[in-house]
C-alpha cells in the first residue's frame, strides 16, 4: 500500500465523520485531515443529518458509525426532522438529502452482533474499528472512485427484520 503522501489529492473533498465514540471520530478526522481531507464532524446522526441540511458546501463521503445509540432516553416524536438512528438509517436519510454522497460503514461489532440490528454488510464499503489511518485513507479513497451507493440499493442492504425499530427519537 503506498503511503499516504502518494495517493492522490484529495483537496476540495469533504468527509462528514459520525460516531458516538469521541476518541474514534477524533481519530477518524485527524486520520483524514492529515491526507488532506477537509472534515465535518458528527457525534451521533441527529447532528450528522442537521449538518447535511444545513452545509453549504458539497459533503464528498459519509463515513458513520453503525451502532450509535441515542444519547438520553426520550419519547418518540414523529415530526422529528433529524432523529437518532443507527449508522445504515443515517446514510439512507443522508443520501435522500444528497444524492452523490459516497458512504463507508464502520463498526467494531461483529457480523452476529449488526444482524440484532437488523443489519448485514453488503454493497457499501465497510472498515472495523479500530481504525487504521492507512486503511482508512485508501478506502476512502477508492470509495471516491466509485459510483456512489443508491438509496434503494441501502434500503436492500437492511434485512428488514426490524422495520421500523431502527429511530431513536429526541
Amino acid at each position: 500500500m503506498p503511503p499516504l503522501s502518494a495517493l492522490s489529492s484529495v483537496q476540495g473533498t469533504t468527509v462528514l465523520a459520525v460516531d458516538d465514540d469521541p476518541d474514534a471520530l477524533n481519530l477518524c478526522r485527524l486520520f483524514l485531515e492529515k491526507a488532506g481531507f477537509s472534515v465535518l464532524s458528527a457525534a451521533g446522526s441527529s447532528e450528522a443529518l442537521k449538518i447535511c441540511k444545513s452545509h453549504s458546501g458539497p459533503i464528498h463521503l459519509l463515513i458513520t458509525d453503525l451502532i450509535m445509540p441515542p444519547p438520553d432516553f426520550s419519547f418518540a416524536s414523529g415530526d422529528n426532522e433529524f432523529p437518532h438512528v443507527h449508522g445504515h438509517e443515517l446514510a439512507i436519510r443522508a443520501l435522500r438529502m444528497r444524492k452523490d454522497l459516497h458512504v463507508i460503514l464502520m463498526s467494531a461489532n461483529i457480523d452476529k452482533d449488526l444482524q440484532g440490528y437488523g443489519i448485514r454488510r453488503g454493497c457499501v464499503p465497510f472498515i472495523t474499528k479500530p481504525l487504521e489511518a492507512q486503511a482508512l485513507v485508501s478506502l476512502a479513497h477508492d470509495t471516491l472512485k466509485a459510483p456512489p451507493p443508491t438509496v434503494e440499493s441501502l434500503q436492500k442492504q437492511h434485512t428488514g427484520e426490524i422495520k421500523g425499530a431502527d429511530e431513536w427519537f429526541d
